[in-house]
């Protein structure tokens, strides 16, 4: 069975690009009491607060209609910013060769919780940087987040 995101994401998906944005990413999440669908969308000019606004006009009444969430739950609309999370392949793959930082669920067995490093390649399985010219390989399993890295 698909999860609320995959649902929502294959719903609002052509509105989006419909109206010219890319779907960058769909995330349901509870925090604390609250539950929040948070809607990441992209385009080659970046987005503004009515790029957001005019994809949240679009899509309300439909996610409404479709009735996934059975939770009150919060919409959100957004960029994904500069620094950006990497949860898909397609994210991965369109930043091999960049700095990206990963943070793993607990200590690894050289005590470290998290890497910075050049994104080499990845498969199902591992990701691998390049820090200090070495190669890290680490296990998917045990990543809780990967974001890109802006140098300020």
């Amino acid at each position: 069975m698909a999860s609320i995101e995959e649902k929502v994401e294959k719903l609002v998906k052509p509105i989006i690009e419909k109206i010219g944005y890319e779907l960058y990413d769909v995330e349901y999440a509870k925090e604390g009491k609250n539950y929040f669908l948070r809607i990441f969308i992209d385009n080659e000019k970046g987005i503004d607060l009515n790029d957001c606004e005019k994809v949240n006009d679009r899509i309300t009444d439909i996610l409404d209609e479709e009735n996934y969430i059975k939770e009150q739950y919060f919409l959100e609309v957004s960029s994904p910013g500069i620094e950006r999370v990497l949860r898909k392949d397609k994210h991965l793959k369109q930043n091999i060769g960049e700095q990206i930082n990963i943070k793993l669920f607990k200590k690894d067995e050289n005590g470290k919780k998290e890497y910075l490093g050049k994104l080499k390649e990845f498969d199902d399985f591992k990701i691998v940087i390049e820090q200090d010219e070495n190669e890290i390989q680490i296990e998917r399993k045990n990543i809780s987040q990967i974001k890109t890295v802006y140098n300020w």
